[in-house]
């Protein structure tokens, strides 16, 4: 973006105070010292009254600093052109830079941020999500900033940027005081849109609010005058030309040019004049003084104004049907007449890029006075012109939004082009405008639907219900391609489960199984079936479910991706109903005998997530943070980075938690938090996030901040639909438990009963409610208790992970009568020890060791519960130790690597085929198990995998 050249240097009036706090923002940013820092300023006001004069002069200022200087400009007819300002911005930047430099430069981030910026063609894949795409351009803004300092980044027209461009540079704008960037605005504040409200409340360092800029004063203007026309303006003319103007300095500027062109002396005399000149620059007076050059510049001055900014002029000269020296003619006319101008700026030492209009007034004036059906004619063309100069689809995009449907082929492929562009590039709602518009071109019969198609998905984040509608309408389309209907049933579904309606989404999937006659496809379908039904917390059918399941992926070979995803969910429900864990692994390590990838273009991340999950349940831990590690990779390199993310983040917190590194778990939930916050309140992503970090914190014994955090969230009924793990009503039960409302809890944990046992749901190792609703009722009915940890010690026995029966064991301790918690809590410790769930442990060894009156173990306990990050744990097992005359354990700094002794140990009992007893566990064996992340059935593979690490 650039200055115009007929404007450059004038005499500024009125504008010191204005001017003094930009040299105070620049002082503060090229200044020495811990003073020294970047700002936010913003400058509102009318059109006319000076704020690209002001930003001129600011990036003069900055030049003169030697500053490296960001500009845009935001366009009236570039608004619907996503990232427009982006790119003004940053592509100068990197002008030059060859492809393999600029995949140096930007890393992982390039083929992420690069088709937003116009520096690469989109790749084929799944597009990043609009949250992901902002990170990218704060990270390549903030990396341009640090390289560059100081930085002024000047932004004109805010009110017409882009939405995509100006939303992410109003989120960004905080950060500029923590940059050695100023970040500077102007913008018209009646116009500007509310996603842009960031820039009228951050004050920034100068301590201003939005800086207003008044009209002038008589004196001011009267300044203006005798500055351009002589000292010998008399008072009068002067007067008169305030008043006309009304202090409006572009007003008044122009005025006194048009005096100067007629000849007219500034006298009393001839103030009368002066209304009909300043009329002539404005509305209809400026349209009539266009109109006297002639109709070729007529025709040139529409096509300026249809284009925009930075006008070329071949392409103008084509969109007004003129010839090349017709066209410079009209352009030497209008640039004489002050309303076109050479775009590019000497104190930016750059080339020019076209042409401008002197001012956005003229523009808009010019545009609004061409007539509709005349200016739908000319965008169309130009349209035409933008693609034939290899501007492509994209360009020529804005213009088709503005033309009347004619049922043109060429419209709808063109606008069917750019949106797949700006879909790949992460503008969706950009591509959904352009879809939207080419439905109603219409499209040819028997391309309807897959427009349609191409709506829902533009649509999917931003508008699910308008999605399903898009979707349901391209299903009712007569059309013939198998593939693109099987598509459109699959997204279809996908919306709804996202949307929580995933009885829905199964049904839809039914109907299409029916009619599907393809094997291959009906598989597919199926697959997808079997996995929203897997996550319908209301479903009504599920043993039926799970046996078709078990019948149909006993037979795949997971031969490809549709039968390994089968064979995933097999493993899942295995693992849910609480079949032995040897049979989960089994058909988890058919799945994972080849990459199994996260980010698959047409198919989502639930899969994956729980062919990584059933490791963690079965006590392998370790292998599934292996595969979360990789998973999370592979959503930040595709630009993912809302829900996905926030999943990602959110379940391997869950998985420290289970391994018992809480602190870990801790920072890990809370930075998933805050990515679920910016989907949204009560979405899925977000159950997940609370549910998973108030199981974090209840661990650490905090629980007054956990029922504050729940509160604040409104976590509690109704619960989803969907479900969620750990499961969310169940942490509610155990919350309210915590808090000593026993009662309360008994109505939530017999509701979790009545809604999971029915569907053959019975895993205390994924959902212990048994053993939550067997100390909630234990004073009141010890003989319920006791039948309910029983119960859950004889499912947990069945699914075999060793830290599922300890816990299990733990709790029916916890309610048996006295005479036989010992010898329960005798084997839950030396369960656990040989596994990686060290707070259980913790937990278990205090316990035991509180009833023997044993030192040693709780010592051990003490221990444990320090790694672990317990902190209530600690201070209970330190005071009955200390009360026993105890010794208080030293505190010696954590080892998170797995120590030689300790890989002994693990190597000893590998090669042993003897099973460890129930009289003293080996210390530096259960160290090894928490470290590696597994049971002792796990050890082979876990050492296998930490060589492979440790090369």
């Amino acid at each position: 973006m650039t200055d115009h050249r007929t404007r450059m240097r004038r005499t500024m009036v009125e504008r010191d105070a204005e001017l003094a706090i930009v040299d105070e923002a620049l002082d503060q940013l090229t200044g020495p010292g811990p003073e020294a820092g970047g700002a936010l300023l913003a400058f509102s006001g009318p059109a006319g009254l000076g704020k690209t004069t002001v930003l001129a002069e600011l990036r003069r200022r900055a030049h003169a600093r030697s500053c490296t200087v960001l500009a845009a400009r935001g366009g009236e007819q570039e608004q619907s052109q996503p990232f427009h300002v982006a790119r003004q911005l940053i592509q100068p930047q990197l002008a030059g830079t060859s492809e393999q430099e600029l995949r140096a430069a930007l890393g992982s981030w390039y083929s992420i941020v690069g088709p937003a910026l116009g520096l690469c063609a989109p790749e084929q894949g799944a597009p990043p999500d609009p949250q992901g795409l902002r990170d990218g351009l704060d990270w390549v803004l903030t990396h341009l900033v640090v390289k560059r300092a100081p930085v002024t980044l000047v932004l004109d027209d805010a009110h017409w940027a882009d939405p995509e461009s100006l939303s992410w540079l109003a989120a960004f704008a905080p950060r500029a005081e923590h940059l050695p960037l100023l970040l500077v605005v102007a913008y018209r504040p009646d116009e500007l849109p509310a996603h842009a409200d960031a820039f009228r409340t951050l004050p920034g360092r100068a301590g201003q609010a939005p800086l207003p800029l008044a009209p002038l004063t008589p004196a001011a203007v009267a300044a203006l005058v005798r500055e351009a026309l002589g000292d010998h303006a008399d008072d009068a003319f002067c007067k008169e030309a305030w008043a006309v103007t009304t202090g409006n300095p572009f007003e008044a500027v122009e005025l006194t040019a048009k005096v100067r062109g007629r000849g007219l002396r500034p006298v009393e005399e001839n103030a009368p004049q002066l209304a009909d000149l300043a009329a002539a620059q404005r509305g209809s007076g400026l349209v009539a003084r266009l109109e006297r050059l002639g109709p070729s510049t007529v025709r040139f001055a529409w096509a300026c104004a249809v284009l925009g900014t930075a006008i070329p002029q071949d392409i103008a000269a084509r969109v007004a049907a003129l010839g090349t020296e017709e066209a410079a003619g009209a352009t030497a006319r209008l640039r004489d007449a002050r309303i076109l101008s050479a775009a590019g700026s000497p104190s930016d030492h750059g080339p020019e890029t076209g042409l401008e209009f002197v001012h956005p007034l003229i523009a808009t004036a010019i545009y609004r006075a061409i007539p509709d059906a005349l200016r739908v004619a000319l965008h169309g063309k130009a349209a035409a012109a933008v693609v034939d100069a290899g501007l492509g689809s994209s360009a020529a995009a804005r213009h088709l939004l503005e033309t009347h449907p004619e049922n043109d082929p060429w419209v709808v492929r063109t606008l069917r082009e750019a949106a797949g562009e700006n879909l790949r590039a992460g503008a969706p709602d950009a591509a959904r405008r352009q879809l939207a518009r080419a439905l109603r071109e219409p499209p040819d019969f028997d391309e309807r639907a897959a427009v349609l198609y191409e709506l829902g998905c533009a649509s999917l984040l931003t508008e699910p219900a308008n999605t399903v509608n898009h979707l349901r309408a391209a299903l009712a389309e007569p059309f013939d391609d198998p593939a693109l209907r099987q598509g459109i049933v699959i997204r279809l579904a996908q919306v709804l489960a996202h949307s929580d309606r995933l009885a829905e989404a199964s049904a839809s999937l039914a109907r299409e199984i029916a009619r599907t006659p393809d094997v291959r496809a009906r598989l597919r379908l199926q697959s997808e079936q079997f996995m929203w039904d897997a996550f319908n917390a209301a479903e009504t059918d599920s043993p039926a479910r799970s046996r078709r399941l078990a019948r149909l992926a006993d037979r795949l070979t997971g031969r490809d991706l549709t039968e390994r995803y089968v064979i995933a969910l097999r493993a899942w429900d295995a693992c849910l109903r609480g079949e032995p864990v040897d049979v989960v692994l089994h058909h988890a390590g058919r799945v994972l005998e080849r990459p199994f990838s996260w980010a698959h273009e047409d198919r989502g991340f639930e899969v994956p997530v729980l062919a990584a999950m059933v490791h963690m349940y079965a006590d392998r831990p370790g292998r599934a943070e292996e595969l979360f590690e990789a998973g999370t990779a592979e959503f930040e390199r595709q630009g993912w980075r809302g829900a996905h993310l926030s999943f990602a983040y959110s379940l391997r917190a869950y998985i420290r938690y289970r391994r018992g590194r809480l602190v870990e778990a801790e920072e890990l939930a809370r930075s998933g938090l805050r990515l679920a916050e910016r989907v949204g309140r009560r979405t899925p992503v977000h159950w997940y996030a609370i549910a998973i970090l108030l199981t974090t914190l209840l661990a650490r014994g905090r629980v007054d901040e956990a029922w504050e955090l729940a509160q604040e969230h409104e976590f509690g009924a109704p619960f989803p639909a969907a479900v969620v793990f750990p499961d969310s009503q169940t942490v509610y039960a155990e919350l309210l438990l915590a808090r000593g409302e026993r009662r309360a809890a008994v109505v939530e944990l017999e509701a979790v009963d009545r809604r999971l046992t029915p569907r053959g749901i019975q895993n205390p190792a994924w959902c212990p409610w048994q053993l939550h609703l067997a100390r909630a009722v234990a004073a009141d009915d010890p003989q319920r208790a006791r039948a309910l940890a029983a119960d859950a010690v004889r499912r947990a026995r069945a699914f075999g992970a060793p830290s599922a029966i300890g816990q299990a064991l733990r709790v029916a301790a916890e309610v048996a009568a006295p005479q036989d918690r010992t010898e329960l809590l005798r084997e839950a410790v030396t369960l656990l020890s040989a596994s990686p769930a060290g707070f259980e442990l913790a937990r278990a060894l205090a316990a035991l060791g509180y009833g023997l009156r044993d030192a040693e173990l709780l010592t051990a306990a003490v221990v444990t519960a320090r790694e672990c990050g317990a902190d209530r744990l600690v201070e209970e097992a330190t005071e009955i130790l200390t009360g026993m005359g105890g010794t208080l354990p030293a505190a010696p700094p954590r080892a998170d690597w797995v120590t030689e002794e300790e890989i002994r140990a693990a190597d000893l009992a590998v090669r042993s085929e003897k099973e460890p007893g129930p009289a003293s566990p080996d210390w530096a064996l259960s160290a090894a198990c928490r470290k590696l992340g597994t049971d002792r059935s796990g050890l082979r593979a876990a050492l296998e995998a930490f060589a492979r690490s440790s090369t």
